[in-house]
């Protein structure tokens, strides 16, 4: 093991973080995908430190295999843009890079600055970098030439005893952005850590502050559990910490009044996430199923309404209006949120074959 040091205000050699080397984590060479080493090597050929960064070196440790390598790197946005063609800008707070090969997407991002706590914009060093991150297992640097791991708070450890723990402190992490709140339970789950009672008390009375967040961010959180195969544990413990409320607060406000309608709620999330174990990469749409199968098979008696050979398209619209606020905050995209209705009525029995006039009026 060694140790990265820096000297601190008055010239005196400081411990900055510790560097496992690959005899100590021994994470895998073959594991780092190419085009994401070839990356961060093409910034290292032109002068810029640059690194693996947060979830990938956090799977790398535990033997996993990354779904997304994510990069960070002292070069500033315009200057990755200069060193790598096939990317692009993203962003306007704070800029990104994305680096494409084929398919795959690298975010690239660079050092940021904590003279504004740890949402400012500023660009940085990755001293101050690291207290940006949100918890210890996600602050973890992985240099892939040197085969190192860079540990300034105590991240391998902490994945080790298999515990979340909030690099920022804890009067300021969720103030400063809520959405960590849901991130917490979401590694939680996905890496069979636990929430010590403080954090998961910190949550609760935290809650509220989703309530102000954007749709598009909750959006962008929610569909993220959807697509991840882990949602009925993580709808669970956002119950449980009283989040899921701000995420689907028609669905909760039904599964507090009728217990049979969370139970059946639960289970076919249970059977989402094991279709995506078995299936992988599934549409949207069906997944989306899932969650408003229940909602739509209470709305009204469906073998009625097919003997009674209701209108479809009405019927169809209807249905739609009443599904569209039901998921609300969160905005899928039409299409597949479409899909998802069409799929439950097919489920119920109910064959309806909507009008092309009816998506050509919603356009």
């Amino acid at each position: 093991m060694l140790t990265r040091y820096a000297t601190d205000s008055h010239g005196k050699l400081k411990q900055k973080a510790v560097v496992y080397t690959k005899e100590e984590h021994q994470i895998p060479k073959e594991k780092i995908d190419k085009d994401a080493y070839y990356v961060v090597e093409h910034l290292r050929e032109c002068g810029y430190d640059a690194y693996l960064v947060g979830g990938a070196v956090r799977d790398l440790i535990v033997g996993r295999s990354p779904k997304d390598f994510d990069i960070v790197t002292e070069a500033t946005p315009s200057r990755i843009k200069k060193l790598f063609r096939n990317s692009r800008i993203i962003g306007r707070r704070f800029r990104l890079v994305h680096v494409f090969f084929g398919e795959k997407i690298f975010e690239v991002s660079t050092f940021r600055s904590i003279k504004a706590g740890s949402v400012g914009n500023e660009f940085g060093t990755m001293d101050e970098d690291v207290q940006r991150r949100d918890f210890t297992l996600n602050a973890l640097y992985y240099d892939p030439i040197r085969e190192q791991v860079i540990d300034y708070v105590g991240g391998v450890n902490d994945i080790k005893k298999g515990v979340i723990r909030p690099v920022i402190p804890l009067d300021r992490i969720f103030e400063e952005d809520p959405v960590r709140m849901l991130r917490a339970i979401k590694y939680s789950v996905t890496t069979s850590c636990r929430l010590p009672f403080g954090l998961r008390h910190k949550i609760r009375k935290s809650a509220h502050l989703l309530s102000p967040i954007s749709p598009s961010r909750l959006t962008e959180e929610m569909l993220k559990i959807v697509n991840g195969g882990h949602a009925c544990d993580i709808v669970r413990e956002a119950l449980d910490t009283d989040l899921y409320m701000y995420l689907q607060p028609s669905a909760c406000a039904m599964m507090y009044a009728d217990k049979h309608f969370e139970r059946a709620y639960m289970e076919h999330l249970q059977e989402l996430d094991e279709l995506i174990a078995k299936e992988g990469d599934v549409r949207l749409g069906k997944k989306l199923t899932f969650f408003v199968y229940d909602f739509i098979a209470s709305l009204t008696d469906w073998k009625k309404e097919v003997e009674s050979k209701s209108a479809a398209g009405e019927l169809y619209m209807k249905t739609w209006s009443q599904v569209r606020n039901f998921v609300l905050p969160i905005n899928p995209q039409r299409t597949e949120l479409e899909y998802a209705i069409r799929d439950s009525l097919r489920r119920l029995g109910v064959s309806i074959k909507i009008p092309k006039k009816l998506f050509a009026d919603r356009k």
